[in-house]
């Protein structure tokens, strides 16, 4: 009877097969179809991979993968993604929980498809341990939503994925259609993925995380950056207007946008990039921006633009250039240039030196971490010409060491630097500095350039004098009490100051006035950095802002209305007696600028000893005489100008024992027993 009943659900699944690839069923076959023909009738599908190229295990949601069989129906039916002999026909509701339970739940997923397990025979039959291929079994595999290979293990799939995604060879970057995208970009925009920061929007292409393979780049995580530049693009369309700025290196072009969007006439934009793709991908973003485009047409004045809606009015003009960076530098003056190439940026230094006007800012983004941290000393030694190792302020060094070479760029082109700005972050190092020119400013940053006295085993730093000899230079006596040399030379480093308080107040205005939320709590952090004081605070009215100095040069704004000139506004230098008065007064008050580097409190703890709070911390050292500030670039840092031994005394002073409660217990109980 058991056989019966066996051969009688074999022929009505037969049947319902037959039935199926006849009449057009809902069976395998007839899904494809289907796919096939939803895929021809949508324009708006996605355009990675066509649907008929894609496996039938590979789905987006449980209502594709459960309309590959009808549910609905009545009678037997087999599993899409399984053999007979691994899974028999059986009725909708175990079928129901069959995709449920087994395909859906076991996946490999990227970027929104699921590449559900498939037992079909769709790789060759493993043998079996007698080695004969007849009697072996299928095994159960993943198909790759990129490249359609077959893979075994879901943690094999996953290492798959992932040499895919550094490769560049995404689902979009894959298919034959994305090259039709790049060309015609679909109005409606489902094509890309629309981001928007700071009221900006841009297109984004589905593999803009991978550099190596895309051109039009993206990287979000690099939103401060894009903030810090635009505040101090900001602070310069105070002093001058209109301001010529350059973008070198567009991408997408958002950084642009956002300067043109937000600053409107005060600034005059040039984007620039060498790549076909990035420029017409500019031009998309610019038309989404309602930004037009320099050399576009202009918006007809007359009865028919009155009455359009003014969204299509074009807010500000962007002059989008297809051009190699060192080239437009080399032939276009500019007062702003942004520099922010995928790596270093040495290579495009001494053209934006070359045609920069006096007093320009020159902003520069450097993403090479692995060089600038210290993991690969030999590329630092090739690109920064500077000999550095892994200390406790590794990132303050590779700042110093980005200056350095933007001093020496400039000192080849006869012209002095003031820094304004340096940021070190995990992602990027950006350093803001403004141009000097005249080759007595060249020889002032010059002399800024020095060696660096290193303790390896106390961590203990002093810059070296110009004709000082290496000899009694560490105020450790760790090379004394140690055998064998403890103290390497580092550099050369700039030993300046790396901030302007005037200049991050101003930036912090222009961060409150457009609304930028994010940033304020770090340029907050940077002006107690410069100041290297707790106590003062914050002043953020007109009155702060009204002149700023920078090497003895007074920079009026243009709030100081009938007071600043043509001459101020342009950015001369005053040499006039106040001017002078400044200069004189900034060599007095040298040992004002910040103190260079700092100690981390966790590297310097007592073993046994519970530190006390940072905060507290830092109030000690101000009683003590010292002055002290927070650094952004370590949490745990304290920037004083004590020494090392000065340092580890006030933390010893203020620290508890750690076992002083267990060791009062202790007592307690002893005394208890004892009476």
């Amino acid at each position: 009877m058991a056989e019966l009943k066996e051969a009688d659900a074999a022929q009505l699944h037969q049947e319902d097969v037959d039935n199926k690839r006849g009449d057009g069923g809902d069976g395998p076959f007839a899904a494809e179809e289907t796919l096939k023909s939803e895929s021809a009738t949508d324009d708006d599908a996605k355009p990675s991979i066509t649907t008929a190229e894609r496996h039938l295990s590979i789905q987006t949601k449980l209502e594709g993968l459960e309309m590959l069989v009808d549910l609905s129906g009545a009678g037997r039916k087999s599993c899409p993604l399984c053999p007979e002999e691994k899974f028999k026909a059986c009725y909708s509701h175990k079928l129901r929980r069959h995709l449920q339970n087994l395909h859906w739940k076991v996946y490999a997923e990227f970027e929104g498809y699921r590449m559900c397990i498939c037992h079909l025979p769709c790789r060759n039959v493993k043998p079996s341990l007698s080695g004969d291929h007849a009697s072996g079994r299928h095994v159960a595999h993943y198909h790759c939503v990129v490249c359609s290979v077959t893979i075994a293990r879901k943690t094999d799939m996953i290492s798959h994925l992932k040499r895919h995604v550094n490769k560049g060879e995404t689902e979009a970057s894959y298919s034959g259609t994305s090259d039709v995208l790049f060309e015609e970009p679909s109005p409606s925009g489902q094509a890309y993925e629309i981001m928007k920061e700071l009221g900006t929007n841009v297109q984004l292409l589905p593999n803009h995380t991978t550099p190596q393979k895309s051109d039009t780049y993206f990287n979000r995580k690099m939103k401060p950056n894009r903030q810090l530049v635009f505040c101090s693009l900001a602070v310069l369309a105070e002093e001058r207007n209109p301001v010529e700025c350059l973008d070198a290196f567009g991408a997408t072009g958002i950084m642009g946008l956002q300067w043109a969007k937000h600053l409107l006439n005060a600034v005059r934009v040039t984007i620039t990039d060498i790549s076909e793709t990035c420029v017409k991908m500019i031009k998309e973003n610019c038309k989404l921006n309602n930004i037009r485009v320099d050399g576009g047409m202009r918006v007809p004045r007359g009865s028919d633009a009155a009455s359009d809606e003014v969204e299509g009015v074009p807010i500000a003009t962007v002059e989008v250039v297809k051009m190699d960076a060192n080239v437009i530098m080399h032939l276009r003056p500019f007062d702003y240039i942004h520099l922010d190439p995928f790596g270093t940026a040495v290579n495009y230094l001494d053209a934006a030196f070359r045609n920069v006007r006096n007093l320009g800012i020159i902003s520069v983004t450097s993403t090479d971490t692995s060089s600038l941290y210290a993991k690969s000393p030999n590329v630092t030694l090739r690109h920064y010409g500077c000999h550095i190792v892994r200390t406790e302020y590794y990132k303050e060094l590779a700042a110093r060491m980005v200056v350095a070479t933007v001093a020496r760029a400039a000192a080849r082109c006869n012209k002095g630097i003031e820094v304004l700005l340096a940021v070190a972050l995990e992602h990027f190092v950006l350093v803001v500095v403004r141009v000097l020119r005249g080759p007595v400013q060249a020889d002032e940053s010059a002399k800024k350039l020095r060696k660096l006295m290193h303790c390896q085993w106390c961590e203990e730093r002093v810059f070296l004098k110009q004709g000082n000899m290496v000899d009694d230079t560490l105020p450790c006596n760790c090379h004394g009490s140690l055998p064998g040399k403890t103290a390497v030379q580092l550099g050369p480093l700039w030993s300046g100051p790396l901030f302007n308080t005037g200049f991050l107040r101003r930036m912090l205005s222009a961060a409150v006035k457009h609304s930028m939320d994010d940033i304020q709590p770090l340029v907050k952090t940077l002006i107690y950095e410069s100041e290297c004081n707790t106590l003062k605070s914050l002043v953020h009215g007109p009155s702060a802002l009204t002149n700023q100095v920078e090497c003895g040069i007074v920079i009026k704004t243009l709030n100081t209305g009938e007071e600043s000139g043509a001459a101020d506004q342009s950015g001369k230098r005053k040499i006039a007696d106040e001017s002078g008065n400044f200069v004189k007064k900034l060599k007095s008050d040298a040992a004002l600028d910040h103190p260079p580097f700092y100690y981390s409190i966790h590297r310097h703890s007592i073993r046994g000893m519970n530190m006390p709070k940072l905060n507290k911390f830092l109030q000690y050292l101000t009683e003590a005489g010292f002055r002290v500030s927070r650094t952004h670039f370590d949490p745990t840092g304290v920037r004083t100008d004590a020494t090392l031994l000065q340092f580890k005394s006030v933390l010893a002073k203020y620290s508890v024992p750690t076992c002083t409660n267990a060791s009062a217990t202790q007592t307690s109980v002893s005394m208890e027993k004892t009476v």
